[in-house]
């Protein structure tokens, strides 16, 4: 069988690296041939460099990078440099990337990329604010009928909100944009808080990627164990949740994540609940169904799948 072929959208940030390495540790079964970056836990300048980096240490500079969106569609920008750092990958102890973004903007690139294949060739993965991806949707409205399936770490809806009472982050720095492709009518995966929030990375399983004794093990220990000193004391919990890598995991192994399909909407004028994403459930309205929403997830079959492939890394 031949490997799931995807284009990636992100913000490098740690998790989002964490990400990028487990696909790229997963040649058998998945093929990583593009990787755009958007504005989110960080600039657009410190997210296309930390992709770079990332693309680096895993001796795969021959995949295409294309930066996007610095903003969001309609809003001022909202960033999390206080869980990444001012690089928006610290920890990560990487040197500055030789590698250069490619000159086609991600937008056009996903455009271009979509149509130059037949229908269902790509798989689209977002790990960060679903800007670029909504404005290929508006600017191409084609393109829609030609994803195999989104696959995203967004929203919330049993645990409540990471940057809001009631919104998580990626959903809350653009909602416009995750509104746009949430009614795009494409089969949708969607990794939420709910789920990423049970893949504690506990010391334990920190200890694990770096006595891997590989460089990507010793890095991916340095940036969570980064990113964790926030979450700790937010979650107040002997680990801190990872939750980009979840949608990589689950295209690996969905036997890991139980859910249902169920209708998501997004809200985008509450005064207070800007950016929350509406899960029906409980099936109470006659929306009708547009992702797979992943409830519950396990989490030491999670760290064991992970923990093996970024040994395969350099």
């Amino acid at each position: 069988m031949s490997p799931r072929r995807l284009l990636i959208d992100t913000d490098p940030g740690q998790d989002d690296a964490v990400a990028l390495l487990l696909a790229l540790a997963s040649p058998a079964e998945l093929s990583v041939e593009g990787i755009t970056t958007v504005g989110g836990n960080s600039g657009i300048a410190n997210t296309t460099r930390n992709a770079a980096a990332i693309l680096e240490l895993a001796g795969r500079t021959d995949i295409p990078l294309h930066a996007g969106c610095d903003v969001p569609l309609l809003r001022a920008p909202v960033r999390a440099d206080h869980v990444h750092g001012e690089t928006g990958l610290d920890g990560a102890g990487l040197p500055p990337p030789s590698t250069q973004p490619g000159a086609a903007h991600a937008v056009d690139f996903l455009i271009g990329t979509l149509r130059a294949e037949p229908p269902g060739a790509f798989t689209v993965v977002t790990l960060g604010p679903m800007t670029n991806l909504a404005l290929a949707l508006r600017m191409a409205p084609d393109i829609a009928g030609r994803i195999a399936r989104v696959v995203s770490m967004i929203g919330a809806c049993f645990e409540g909100g990471n940057i809001t009472p009631s919104a998580e982050f990626n959903a809350y720095a653009d909602p416009e944009a995750a509104a746009i492709v949430f009614s795009a009518d494409i089969p949708m995966t969607v990794l939420p808080l709910d789920v990423t929030h049970q893949m504690r990375g506990t010391r334990a399983r920190l200890d694990a990627f770096a006595a891997s004794g590989n460089r990507a093990g010793r890095c991916v220990a340095g940036m969570l164990g980064f990113s964790e000193r926030f979450d700790l004391k937010k979650y107040e919990s002997d680990g801190a949740p990872l939750h980009d890598p979840c949608t990589i995991a689950w295209l690996l192994r969905p036997d890991l994540f139980t859910g249902r399909e169920v209708n998501v909407a997004v809200e985008t004028r509450g005064d207070f609940t800007s950016g929350a994403t509406v899960v029906d459930y409980w099936r109470v309205t006659d929306r009708p169904p547009n992702a797979l929403y992943l409830r519950d997830g396990d989490a030491d079959g999670f760290y064991a799948l992970l923990t093996e492939r970024l040994a395969r890394l350099p």
